[in-house]
């Protein structure tokens, strides 16, 4: 993937972020990472329907964690919408992360392989190997129809548009069932 002139803060700090900026109404990128069980996902292993990816740089950093827990928070409230959680964290540190605080509704998937997933979605800090913080919302058809890249990497992101987003996915695709 080119590199960018595309930014991102972390404690104020620039850097460059990797691959594309994706919008709304784009299609959205295949990729190949793992999950928790280090078995390979990519986009059509996330299943055809409403999706949020919740992209963080570590699930052991304050604001990752409050990220998370929302997601899994709101998950009981959209059985119908499948949240996955973004990070180069090894799939070992993501599972003991989920244990420790009861996370089973957010599935996680872990770059740390080939960092495919930020490559394609825009979101790799190279310098730092980590992702940037962003949220995907997809639709059935993998359309993008809410795409965030928070601007300083320790920020929250507007996690009511994502739930929104979410929300009117899922009534466009009950209506065209």
């Amino acid at each position: 993937m080119a590199n960018s002139n595309r930014t991102t803060t972390l404690k104020g700090n620039p850097f460059r972020l990797d691959g594309p900026e994706l919008k709304p109404g784009d299609n959205a990128p295949d990729f190949e990472a793992v999950d928790a069980s280090l078995q390979k996902v990519n986009l059509e292993k996330t299943g055809r329907g409403v999706r949020i990816f919740s992209v963080v740089p570590s699930l052991d950093t304050p604001v990752c964690d409050a990220q998370t827990k929302r997601f899994e928070e709101e998950a009981g409230k959209l059985p119908d919408v499948r949240i996955f959680t973004v990070s180069m964290d090894l799939p070992f540190a993501q599972k003991r992360w989920c244990g420790n605080y009861g996370i089973s509704k957010v599935e996680m998937i872990s770059d740390h392989r080939d960092a495919s997933f930020g490559h394609h979605y825009g979101t790799l800090i190279p310098d730092l190997r980590i992702e940037s913080r962003a949220i995907f919302v997809l639709d059935s058809d993998n359309k993008l129809r809410h795409v965030e890249y928070v601007p300083e990497v320790g920020s929250h992101p507007n996690y009511e548009a994502a739930l929104n987003a979410a929300k009117a996915a899922l009534e466009i695709s009950v209506a065209k069932a």
